[in-house]
């Protein structure tokens, strides 16, 4: 099985790099061999690899930065993933596509199932869903997998920062009122490749259904919460220089931003579990794995 790997040196690429490998060949290319923003060379470098499985992991994710370039966002997001599934189709590759709890609106009380309505507020959001689409237009074998507040070891993310401010205030104020569930690259990689082959298997069966799945860690939290955790366990792991003694709630009107968010980004991961056999570990359990990892200085 030829895999070919978009986005290999994001937070979830550099995961996947290394749980694919027992699955097959994984040819696993960085912007500068596969540049999403750039369609006719995207288009030949699949069609030169004539992969099995397309494997996209690559995206615009500047989420506020996204307010100030639509266009961009709509081409990497949106226009890519629509040729993608195009190539797909042609060549007979199973797509497997990220995408995020940012296609809602946040205005649901409780956890969101893949079939309710979307209405995101951000570009973002927008340029995400408007990707789902085209993908789900096309003719192509397809799997959507939607995550939530994604962190790793690597990268820039919210795990990373809040051990960097840690190390340097003493008073930190987070915003309590959105709810999600933080969910680790490496988890995402790893569930990626159980899905990735039982579909094929399926495919070769002849009982392969595309679809779109959530997919992240168990349990919810809030931004504050999740802060308060990542230094609560960085300091039992005996992390040197935590200045923070107090993490303030603030609301989300206390820092805004160019981007809204939704309030509530939690993701129902039922279907999944069913389909695919999968039973997602707390968000607590991974987060203390990656901060690990992070602390060991192995990344």
């Amino acid at each position: 099985m030829r895999i070919l790997l978009t986005g290999s040196q994001g937070q979830v690429g550099w995961e996947l790099a290394r749980t694919l490998l027992p699955l097959g060949e994984v040819i696993a290319l960085k912007r500068a061999q596969a540049d999403l923003s750039n369609l006719d060379e995207l288009r030949l470098t699949i069609r030169a690899i004539k992969p099995d499985v397309i494997v996209n992991a690559a995206a615009y994710t500047a989420v506020d930065k996204a307010e100030s370039e639509p266009e961009l966002a709509f081409l990497i997001n949106a226009e890519a993933p629509r040729l993608l599934a195009e190539e797909a189709a042609i060549c007979g590759a199973l797509l497997i596509h990220y995408s995020t709890d940012y296609v809602f609106d946040g205005s649901k009380t409780g956890a969101y199932l893949e079939g309710d309505k979307p209405n995101p507020l951000n570009i973002y959001g927008q340029s995400k869903l408007a990707g789902e689409q085209a993908i789900q237009a096309s003719n192509a074998d397809y799997l959507i997998l939607r995550t939530t507040w994604v962190y790793a070891a690597r990268g820039h993310n919210f795990v990373k920062s809040i051990l960097r401010l840690a190390a340097e205030r003493e008073e930190l104020n987070i915003v309590a009122d959105q709810i999600g569930a933080p969910t680790w690259a490496r988890l995402i990689a790893e569930c990626t490749a159980h899905i990735l082959k039982q579909s094929q298997q399926k495919r070769q069966q002849g009982g392969f259904v595309s679809g779109i799945y959530n997919l992240t860690s168990a349990g919810e939290t809030s931004w504050h919460g999740f802060a308060q955790k990542i230094i609560e366990l960085a300091g039992q792991q005996g992390a040197q220089q935590l200045k923070t003694q107090r993490i303030n709630p603030i609301p989300t009107t206390a820092y805004p931003l160019p981007a809204t968010r939704p309030v509530n980004s939690r993701l129902s991961c039922q279907r999944l579990q069913q389909h695919f056999q999968l039973v997602l570990p707390s968000w607590e359990t991974t987060l203390q794995l990656c901060i690990d990892e992070i602390l060991s200085g192995n990344c």
